[in-house]
C-alpha cells in the first residue's frame, strides 16, 4: 500500500504521519507498516542532538497510525471527515531499542478483539530483528462534528 493510500486513511500530514508504506495486510487480523527514519525528522534537531534518538511517544504514535490504517481497510471505508480515529488506551508499553536516524522501523499490529466500537490491538515495532517497542494500543472512531 503506497502513502497515498495511506494518506486517504489518516488525517495525519507532515510532520506527524508517520508510516511510510504498507508491506502486508489481512483484513481484520493484522498489518505491517515501515517508518523510515532520517536525520531531516524535525524532532531530532531537539532530542538530544548529541546522539538523535526518536522520541518512545513517536514510536507509539506510528504504531497507533497502523491500527488506523488496518481498521479503516478492514471496514473497507473512507474514514467520515466528522470523526477522528483517536488513541484512547496504552497499556503493556515497553522501550527495547533506541531508533536513529537511518534505522527503519517494521510496524506490526495485530486486531486482538473489538470490544463495543473500540479495537484492541498488540503492537511491536522493530529494526532488523532487534525489538524497539512494544504495546497494547486501544483506539477508536469519534463523531468530532461541531
Amino acid at each position: 500500500m503506497p502513502i497515498q493510500e495511506i494518506m486517504n486513511l489518516l488525517p495525519h500530514r507532515y510532520p506527524f504521519l508517520l508510516i511510510d508504506r504498507v508491506l502486508d495486510w489481512v483484513a481484520n487480523d493484522y498489518l505491517v507498516a515501515i517508518k523510515n527514519v532520517t536525520m531531516n525528522e524535525p524532532f531530532f534537531q531537539g532530542h538530544f542532538p548529541v546522539r538523535p534518538v526518536m522520541p518512545g511517544v513517536l514510536i507509539t504514535e506510528a504504531m497507533a497510525q497502523a491500527t488506523g490504517v488496518l481498521a479503516f481497510r478492514s471496514q473497507g471505508v473512507v474514514p467520515n471527515p466528522d470523526s477522528l480515529y483517536m488513541l484512547v488506551g496504552l497499556d503493556e508499553v515497553s522501550f527495547r531499542r533506541m531508533v536513529e536516524p537511518g534505522d527503519q522501523l517494521i510496524i506490526r499490529v495485530e486486531l486482538k478483539r473489538l470490544v463495543r466500537g473500540m479495537g484492541i490491538f498488540q503492537c511491536e515495532a522493530h529494526v532488523g530483528d532487534e525489538l524497539a517497542a512494544k504495546a497494547l494500543i486501544k483506539c477508536v472512531a469519534k463523531d468530532v462534528a461541531a
